[in-house]
């Protein structure tokens, strides 16, 4: 009797939703600019092709206990003195179990979130395509920096991807709040799924900006005599905002052409 050859191992849903999620650009899909989020839009997870660790989230003072999402895209503020991070993640969920674990982690609370950035990945170009480091496409940044960054996170939106009976079942009878956004998780497997009409519009409207009637525009900086503009009576926003420089491959509009 010959030897007996087991069947190849099927992916699991998880990691097939991982696979997809590393090809969708750095910007989520969708996702319009505005000023409520005037940063930059790196994906942190998954990431194929990198040897660094990628960024995770943690709770302040913890060592151990991680929490290492499916898809997390990462929106640096672009102020050095007010330093902050707004997360997207997606999370595969493949039972209610999955489904009911994963919530909780991103459950509102008094406490603060942390993401997590080695230093390797910000010293490391976001793309194979690029020589750029990633930290030299963050405004945040004055200079290279020497050690892992902790930043605070200012806002979290998560989107979830649930198998298709899972997904009826919580479209007719469950509530999600107000930072939770709900898609069959074949919609995250699909190729080239981050060009899908549906799923673009999901992702818009997890932008900080769906929260908004209308968002005033940015002011210039200083009036046609020197002097700074005032913002207009309308709004309290303060636009003030370093300038960085940006050549053709420090863009974000460059990283969004190389990304999809």
């Amino acid at each position: 009797m010959g030897d007996f050859m087991a069947p190849p191992a099927t992916p699991s849903c998880d990691a097939r939703v991982r696979r997809s999620l590393a090809t969708w650009p750095q910007r989520p899909p969708g996702l319009p600019r505005n000023v409520k989020q005037p940063g930059t839009w790196l994906r942190a997870r998954p990431d194929s092709w990198t040897r660094a660790t990628q960024p995770f989230l943690k709770l302040p003072g913890s060592r151990n206990l991680r929490t290492l999402p499916d898809g997390l895209w990462l929106h640096f503020s672009d102020d050095p003195a007010d330093p902050y991070a707004d997360i997207l993640c997606i999370e595969a969920c493949g039972t209610l179990t999955n489904l009911l674990d994963k919530r909780s982690r991103f459950a509102p609370s008094t406490g603060c979130m942390q993401v997590y950035c080695p230093h390797p990945w910000l010293l490391e170009p976001s793309t194979p395509e690029t020589t750029v480091p990633r930290w030299r496409l963050i405004a945040l940044f004055t200079a290279e920096p020497v050690g892992p960054v902790v930043l605070p996170v200012r806002d979290i939106r998560v989107v979830y991807g649930l198998r298709s009976d899972h997904y009826q079942g919580f479209c007719e009878s469950q509530m999600p709040a107000a930072h939770e956004f709900f898609c069959p998780m074949e919609a995250l497997m699909q190729p080239g799924g981050d060009q899908n009409p549906a799923m673009r519009a999901l992702m818009a409207r997890t932008s900080a900006a769906a929260n908004f009637m209308m968002l005033p525009e940015p002011q210039p900086e200083a009036g046609a005599g020197g002097e700074q503009a005032a913002p207009p009576a309308r709004s309290t926003l303060h636009y003030k905002r370093r300038r960085k420089p940006k050549g053709p491959e420090t863009s974000p509009y460059r990283l969004d052409s190389l990304c999809g």
